[in-house]
């Protein structure tokens, strides 16, 4: 039963967010139903959309020889909490497919389409896949040149209809928006765990105490004479010492002294709800770090259009688990298969930006 619910919630998590590259809700308002009503070898559906074991199979066996070729086909006896690497990774595969399908099923209602030229891409990515399989690949995996297109087909249009929600998003970022900066810090903590784990504050007699000690750390690394790394690392109470970090990413109290300190310069004490910091300053732009900023601050933006649009979709959708056919997949455990090029192969052919 366990596993089973896992399934469902994997099924259930890959409607509340987007297939390639988004994020949303966890679409608690779609319904999963668990049924007997499928076809030969349906493992779900998702409206009149259907996953077929074999398609499962070619995920599954992908992903199975990846981690066999980094950590050795050991790797399977990994289990944690009672539940097996192979479990793990068979949620993973429901729940990727099924993101797949959900975007194949928003680019039909958005009356999305490839055009002659992505047909023809998707056309050869099959064959070249089908063409690179051998026969016990394609007689355990119960796969077909027309499966495989169709897989790709799928696949194809849920990375379109996501290019197409989030096409308008200015890509530009200012530096000032983006900049991030390096800094050294001491932290005194006024909070600890109770029985159940949780922070409670200390006392305003308790704070009291901490600041003052603060006080009298902060005066050591402005005297001249002091290293700052060297105090953190006798008085700090967070085993880190450096952080590179953006706007929006730390404390507002943190950020707010942090951002205006020159390169050198040491804060005063800074309260925060956490507890007390003393914070030095080691660069006030860090042109690297800004620039990765910037893509992560497009990504990021690209995630909420997308989500907007995709969570307002998922909340009409229905699937169904076939959850006894579910149960029946496993790994391959066959020399003679060694696939794992499903996703390079389709790279190859559609190459991200």
């Amino acid at each position: 039963m366990i596993r089973k619910r896992i399934a469902a919630v994997a099924l259930a998590a890959a409607l509340g967010l987007g297939a390639l590259a988004a994020c949303g809700r966890d679409g608690s308002n779609t319904k999963v139903v668990f049924t007997t009503g499928f076809g030969k070898d349906e493992i779900f559906k998702i409206e009149d959309v259907t996953c077929k074991k074999a398609e499962i199979m070619v995920y599954l066996t992908t992903i199975q020889n990846q981690y066999e070729s980094v950590y050795g086909k050991e790797i399977w006896d990994t289990s944690l909490d009672g539940v097996t690497l192979e479990e793990n990774v068979k949620e993973t595969v429901l729940a990727r497919i099924a993101r797949i399908k959900t975007m194949y099923l928003l680019a039909r209602e958005k009356e999305v389409a490839l055009d002659e030229k992505e047909t023809e891409k998707v056309s050869g990515a099959a064959e070249e896949y089908f063409a690179s399989l051998n026969e016990r690949e394609v007689e355990l995996m119960g796969v077909s040149t027309e499966l495989i297109e169709k897989m790709y087909r799928e696949y194809a249009m849920a990375d379109k209809v996501y290019r197409q929600i989030i096409r308008d998003i200015n890509p530009e970022i200012s530096d000032d928006e983006a900049r991030t900066i390096k800094v050294q810090y001491l932290f005194f903590g006024t909070t600890m765990k109770d029985g159940a784990g949780n922070h409670v504050s200390y006392s305003e007699k308790e704070k009291a105490v901490v600041l003052e000690e603060a006080e009298k750390v902060r005066e050591l690394a402005v005297d001249g004479k002091h290293d700052f790394a060297e105090l953190a690392s006798q008085y700090s109470d967070d085993t880190n010492i450096t952080v590179s970090f953006g706007k929006g990413e730390m404390d507002s109290a943190f950020e707010a002294v942090a951002f205006e300190l020159e390169t050198d310069e040491v804060s005063k004490v800074v309260e925060t709800d956490a507890g007390y910091y003393i914070i030095k300053c080691l660069s006030t732009f860090d042109r690297e770090e800004t620039d990765a900023n910037k893509l992560k601050i497009v990504e990021q933006r690209k995630k909420e259009v997308f989500g907007q649009e995709y969570d307002a979709f998922v909340d009409t959708l229905v699937r169904n688990l076939n959850e006894e056919l579910w149960e029946k997949v496993t790994l391959i455990h066959d020399d003679e298969v060694v696939t794992s090029n499903f996703f390079t192969v389709y790279d190859k052919y559609f190459p991200q930006d």
